[in-house]
């Protein structure tokens, strides 16, 4: 199965800085059995969409964003995925939330990421600090080869 990574970071895209967050979620991915390419690290907002999009055209049955999703003007992540999505699924931002709080990191409640499908792609936003990162693939690892698989109808 496909995958594909979208960071949205301004700074990381103008080059200020590398971006240390996707190249986590390429690795998980490609643990977890995914063929994944390098992050598209994108502007945030409008692009971040349209990435997205180009993952799950290309047949991406996998894309993990990261960045974006806090309370600054610039973050637009979620508002860039939810208009791509066919159906949500807000257990799994729900339990990467839980688990950022869980670990004594009470701002993880702030992330606005959203989760869901997208034809035959599940779409998870993550934060975008590298912890907010691990904590959510720790999350995702039980369940996304699971959710790709039952996305087209595999059986339990």
């Amino acid at each position: 199965m496909s995958a594909a990574v979208v960071v949205a970071s301004n700074r990381a895209a103008a080059g200020v800085y590398d971006d240390t967050t996707g190249p986590l979620i390429v690795d998980a991915l490609r643990e977890w059995g995914f063929t994944v390419g390098d992050p598209a690290v994108v502007p945030d907002g409008a692009p971040v969409g349209e990435a997205i999009g180009a993952a799950v055209a290309a047949g991406a049955r996998v894309v993990l964003t990261t960045g974006g999703t806090g309370l600054t003007p610039t973050d637009r992540t979620p508002e860039a995925t939810r208009p791509l999505l066919d159906r949500e699924v807000p257990g799994i931002a729900e339990a990467i939330r839980a688990h950022g709080v869980k670990q004594g990191i009470p701002t993880a409640m702030l992330s606005r990421g959203v989760a869901g499908v997208a034809g035959e792609c599940l779409v998870v936003n993550l934060p975008g600090s590298r912890g907010g990162v691990k904590d959510g693939l720790l999350v995702l690892a039980d369940v996304v080869v699971h959710a790709a698989e039952q996305i087209v109808g595999s059986d339990h």
